[in-house]
């Protein structure tokens, strides 16, 4: 599973049960984040420990913001899923937004280097 642009890459690698995210992701609305939201629930459905690695992804606008805020509540809907968000001290919007996530599910590990 992978979505590639000029501008942005994610990613499954079901050997850590991990998807990452690389570059600058900027769609217009949840709609152009569909793709995104489906990689992310159909890679929840193959392990109980999950992780999404951000630590490469420069920005995200408000819409994948969203995104990641309803895809956190559905994998504490599920309840029997271990989330970890490994994210950058070095990019400003994962050190305010990724801490606020943790607000919605608090079993959420955020992982920060």
């Amino acid at each position: 599973m992978e979505i590639k642009s000029e501008d942005y890459h994610v990613w499954y690698a079901p050997e850590t049960s991990t998807v990452f995210f690389r570059g600058f992701l900027r769609l217009a609305g949840m709609e152009e984040y569909r793709p995104v939201m489906d990689l992310l629930v159909n890679a929840l459905e193959k392990s109980s420990q999950f992780t999404i690695n951000l630590r490469d992804l420069e920005f995200l606008n408000s819409s994948g913001i969203s995104m990641l805020s309803m895809f956190v509540i559905k994998v504490r809907e599920k309840g029997n899923i271990h989330l970890v968000l490994q994210g950058s001290n070095k990019i400003l919007w994962q050190t305010k937004s990724l801490k606020n996530l943790q607000r919605l599910m608090p079993g959420l590990k955020l992982d920060f280097a």
